[in-house]
């Protein structure tokens, strides 16, 4: 047996270093929590990453799908993690929280549909999708987070936001899936609007009519009320908690009103905040989090 040489310390380190130089927009929520729950989201993060970097790798497909098999077995086994810092680390969470590996499982499931290719026929099958990949990361957030206002409602709401984050994702990222093959808008929605998506020879999405931008604006309308259901989480967790989500969140939320508001900006770019546009929600959602006295609490009571 092939004895372990990572330690827990330098796994943990790993996984923050991974979320530090990776996670362009959730870092800025993520390290306004204390030190032992952000090291613990860190572990999340890079767990969720490595999922995401096989389904979005230039793997062959059949390659692929060994890769997803062979974490889902590992995580399966997850008290023999071998050597892998990222599982040390994400054992190690669980050991002390623990973590929902339920939502894992379905993190891949959601990243098999996409090495799959599959389109969606209608709203509900797309919200089937984002569940997995995005419902399912708010749900192991949760477990971070922990709720001292405790509400049964809490993970259902933790999964209207990761919906509601994966929703902003498929409109800003419309023209890049369609020239990597990928059709996330449901054809219910295609058909209602009369939309054929296709770029033009500039590599530019084509809005005959504007039949796509009223497509954009009734999904982003939609979008919104997901996002309003699921900031319903917020007043259920302690302070730092609740400004790490409500920053997380509010830079998607940012995103979201300037598609809504000019959905040509995601016609020939990937719409992106700047960095100070990012700390600037995240400031405030520091501040908004002190004024509304959320409960003090601790996921992990006093180990970390």
């Amino acid at each position: 047996m092939t004895s372990i040489t990572v330690s827990v310390a330098d796994a943990f380190e790993l996984c923050e270093s991974i979320t530090r130089t990776q996670a362009r927009n959730f870092y800025y929520g993520i390290r306004l929590l204390r030190p032992d729950k952000r090291a613990a989201l860190c572990v999340v993060y890079a767990l969720a990453r490595r999922i995401d970097d096989i389904g979005d790798g230039d793997l062959p497909r059949a390659d692929k799908l060994a890769a997803l098999a062979q974490l889902r077995a590992a995580m399966a086994d997850l008290d023999r993690p071998g050597a892998d810092p990222v599982l040390i680390a994400v054992a190690e969470v669980d050991r002390r929280l623990p973590l929902p590996l339920g939502a894992v499982e379905e993190l891949i499931d959601g990243v098999e549909m996409d090495v799959l290719g599959r389109h969606y026929a209608d709203f509900d099958e797309l919200v089937g999708y984002c569940r997995c990949v995005a419902g399912a990361v708010g749900r192991l957030c949760l477990a971070v987070f922990g709720s001292p206002r405790a509400d049964p409602r809490a993970p259902e709401y933790a999964d209207a936001l990761g919906v509601a984050l994966q929703q902003v994702n498929i409109l800003r990222d419309i023209r890049e899936d369609l020239g990597n093959g990928r059709v996330y808008l449901p054809q219910q929605d295609l058909d209602r609007f009369g939309v054929q998506l296709e770029l033009d020879e500039r590599g530019v999405l084509v809005d005959a009519h504007g039949r796509l931008t009223a497509l954009i604006r009734y999904s982003a309308q939609r979008a919104h009320q997901w996002y309003a259901h699921g900031m319903e989480l917020i007043p259920l967790l302690d302070r730092r908690s609740a400004a790490c989500c409500t920053a997380m969140s509010g830079i998607y939320l940012r995103l979201l009103d300037r598609i809504a508001e000019q959905p040509s900006l995601v016609f020939d770019r990937r719409l992106s905040l700047s960095g100070w546009q990012k700390a600037e929600v995240a400031m405030r959602a520091l501040v908004g989090a002190s004024a509304s006295g959320s409960a003090p609490g601790s996921a992990w009571g006093a180990s970390g």
